[in-house]
C-alpha cells in the first residue's frame, strides 16, 4: 500500500462542507435559513421564543401536558413553563422504560435588564438604569441601536406586552459613549472598565413637558408610556423589561454564506430542535425537545435546566405509561445543543487549531466544555462519543470536533452537566459562532442546516 493510500485510510481529512453540498441540499439549506431568520426576528427574548414555540406546536397538534393523561405512541405533548421555557415531546412506539432521545437548548441570551426602579432624569436627559444579564463585553453595547422588549404586570392584574424599537416607524434607544476627543483617561483603562455596568444607562429622551417643575423630561417619558401602554411608574416594580439590540437578522458576506443576528447563542440550536421535532413523524423512542431559560446565568431558577420542571413533565409522560421516571432517565440520551466558538484567525492565539471548531465544517461535537481543568463540564464518555459519532455518520450529518479555546484561556458551560446529573447520557454539540455574546453574532448557513439534520438524527436514533 502506498503512503497516499495509507494516508487516505488511516488519517482524518476534514473538508469544507461546501465541497460536498448538492444543489438540492443548498436549496433546503437556504429555505431553512430563511425560516430561521424569521424566527430570530420574532424571538429576541426567552418569553418571545416560548410563546412562538407554543403557538407553532399547537398548530401542529401538540396538546398541553396534564397529570393523569393517557400517553400513547404518536401523541404530541408540551408544557409551557411559566411563559419562559418550554418542553415538547412526540411519544414513540417503544415504552418510556426504554428511554427517550432528548435535544436540550436554551433561549435566553445576554442582554441588559431594567432595574426595579429604572426611570430617572439627569441633566435634562431621561434614562433607564439597567443591570446586565449574562456574560457581555460592556463596551460593545454602547452607540448601537437598542430596543425595549418585555412584559408588565399591572396592579389590576392585567398583563401588558411592551415592544419599542423593532417596527420601522419606532424610535430606537441607545447608550452613549465618551467622545474620542476627551477620552484620554478612558483609553488607558482595561476593556472591562472602559464602560462599567453602572454606565449602561439607556437614553429615552430629552424634551421636557411644558410648564414649571422638576424632572419634566422624565415626566414626559412616563406620560408617553402611559398613553401607549397605560403604565405608571410603580408598574416597573412588577415588570420584566429588557434591552436588546434592535434590527433584523441579516445575511452577511458578499456570498451571503453567513447570518448575522442577536441571540444565535442559543436560539440557533433551539430552532433546529423545533424544526427537527416537527418533521420526524412517530419515532421509535420518545423524542423530547427542551428550550430552557437562565443558561446564561447558570441554569438556575424555576425556568432553568436545574429546575425540577423537567422531572415534572417527564413524570407526567411516564405515569401515563406506568413507567418509573428514573428508569426512563437511565436509558435516555441527551444532545446538549449549544453553540461553540468558531475559529477566528483574528484571535488565533486563544485557540488550539487542531481542536477548535470552524465555520462550514458542520455541527461541532464537544466531549467536554468547562474551564481550565474541565471545571463545570459533564465530560462525556467514550461510549457516548461513539454513539453520537455513529448516529451522525449514519444520517449523513457533517460534523467536527471542538474544544473551547486553549486549556488555560478561559472557558464556559452548557446545560450538559445538569442533564448528566439526572443519570442521562449527555453529549454537547452545536453551531460554531463568531463574535459570541456580542450584540450581533455570526453563524454559517451550512452549519445551521447540519445542526437541523443532527437534531433529527438524535430524535430518530
Amino acid at each position: 500500500m502506498t503512503n497516499e493510500e495509507l494516508k487516505n485510510s488511516l488519517l482524518m481529512a476534514p473538508k469544507n462542507g461546501y465541497t460536498t453540498l448538492t444543489a438540492d441540499q443548498r436549496a433546503e439549506m437556504e429555505a431553512y435559513c430563511k425560516r430561521y431568520m424569521a424566527f430570530m426576528d420574532a424571538c429576541k427574548t426567552e418569553r418571545e421564543a416560548t410563546t412562538w414555540a407554543a403557538a407553532e406546536a399547537e398548530k401542529r397538534g401538540f396538546v398541553p401536558a396534564v397529570p393523569g393523561m393517557e400517553i400513547k405512541p404518536g401523541d404530541k405533548i408540551y408544557m409551557n413553563n411559566r411563559g419562559k421555557a418550554i418542553i415538547l415531546a412526540v411519544i414513540g412506539t417503544e415504552p418510556l422504560s426504554a428511554g427517550s432521545n432528548i435535544c436540550a437548548a436554551h433561549v435566553d441570551s445576554p442582554r441588559a435588564d431594567l432595574k426595579p426602579n429604572p426611570l430617572y432624569e439627569d441633566s435634562e436627559i431621561a434614562y433607564f438604569k439597567t443591570h446586565y444579564y449574562g456574560g457581555i463585553k460592556k463596551y460593545q453595547w454602547v452607540t448601537v441601536p437598542l430596543a425595549l422588549h418585555g412584559v408588565v404586570y399591572r396592579k389590576d392584574g392585567s398583563v401588558i406586552t411592551v415592544t419599542v424599537g423593532e417596527d420601522d416607524s419606532d424610535p430606537v434607544l441607545m447608550i452613549s459613549d465618551l467622545l474620542i476627543h476627551l477620552s484620554g483617561d478612558q483609553m488607558q483603562k482595561t476593556a472591562s472598565q472602559v464602560i462599567t455596568g453602572e454606565q449602561l444607562n439607556v437614553i429615552l429622551g430629552t424634551e421636557p413637558l411644558a410648564g414649571e417643575g422638576s424632572d419634566l423630561v422624565k415626566l414626559h417619558i412616563m406620560k408617553l408610556l402611559n398613553e401607549k401602554y397605560g403604565l405608571i411608574e410603580s408598574d416597573f416594580l412588577s415588570a420584566e423589561l429588557t434591552i436588546v439590540p434592535a434590527g433584523k437578522a441579516r445575511e452577511v458576506g458578499l456570498d451571503r454564506s453567513l447570518i448575522g443576528a442577536y441571540g444565535h447563542d442559543d436560539r440557533v440550536c433551539a430552532y433546529a430542535e423545533l424544526e427537527a421535532l416537527w418533521s420526524i413523524g412517530t419515532p421509535a423512542k420518545t423524542a423530547v425537545c427542551i428550550l430552557a431559560d437562565k443558561e446564561e446565568i447558570g441554569s438556575v431558577g424555576i425556568s432553568g435546566m436545574q429546575s425540577e420542571a423537567f422531572e415534572y413533565f417527564m413524570g407526567i409522560l411516564c405515569d401515563g405509561q406506568g413507567v418509573n421516571l428514573y428508569e426512563c432517565f437511565a436509558n435516555s440520551f441527551c444532545l446538549s445543543a449549544d453553540v461553540s466558538n468558531a475559529f477566528d484567525p483574528n484571535f488565533a492565539e486563544t485557540c488550539d487549531r487542531r481542536n477548535n471548531s470552524k465555520l462550514n465544517y458542520g455541527v461541532a461535537i464537544f466531549k467536554y466544555t468547562g474551564s481550565r481543568g474541565k471545571g463545570g463540564a459533564s465530560d462525556a464518555s467514550a461510549e457516548a462519543m461513539g454513539h453520537i459519532r455513529t448516529t451522525f455518520d449514519n444520517a449523513g450529518v457533517l460534523w467536527q470536533i471542538g474544544t473551547l479555546g486553549k486549556v488555560d484561556q478561559g472557558g464556559g458551560g452548557t446545560v450538559a452537566a445538569y442533564m448528566a446529573n439526572r443519570n442521562i447520557v449527555t453529549v454537547d454539540a452545536g453551531v460554531p459562532v463568531l463574535s459570541m455574546h456580542a450584540p450581533m453574532e455570526l453563524v454559517s448557513k451550512l452549519d445551521c442546516y447540519h445542526t437541523l439534520l443532527a437534531c433529527k438524527a438524535i430524535y430518530l436514533a
